[in-house]
């Protein structure tokens, strides 16, 4: 498999681990039958809980840029180096901000994000 492709899946992996935390923390939080409900009043996921909904769904809205960032590498033959490096960084500032964003740093967790969104113009730069 190529290494850019391998990295891509174990993003997946991480946004998966993700969910299941954040499901884990909303069922301590609220119990399984009202996740269960229709979540019509659904209350409010607070503490690490809600932290941890937060960097899944910041996983996904990442995902969505770095999912086809790398197809479009792969595809067009363009997977180099610069293209894995950039993954890399991608993938290993996913794990430290979710990991910080469920702790609660604040500035950490934006200089993290920060990293990962260098990752992904490290592959784009090498798709013009």
């Amino acid at each position: 498999m190529n290494p850019d492709l391998s990295i891509l899946v174990w993003s997946v992996v991480l946004t998966f681990v993700l969910v299941l935390i954040a499901v884990l923390g909303a069922l301590m939080q609220v119990g399984l039958l009202t996740l269960v409900a229709n979540r019509e009043g659904f209350p409010e996921i607070t503490g690490w809980a809600g932290r941890a909904c937060r960097a899944h769904l910041n996983m996904i809205e990442n995902m969505a840029l770095f999912i086809p960032l790398v197809l479009i590498a792969v595809i067009a033959n363009k997977t180099n180096s610069t293209t894995l490096l950039g993954a890399q960084i991608f993938l290993w500032a996913r794990v430290a901000h979710a990991l910080i964003y469920i702790i609660g740093i604040p500035w950490a967790r934006t200089a993290t994000w920060t990293v990962s969104v260098i990752g992904l113009i490290m592959i784009f730069s090498q798709l013009l």
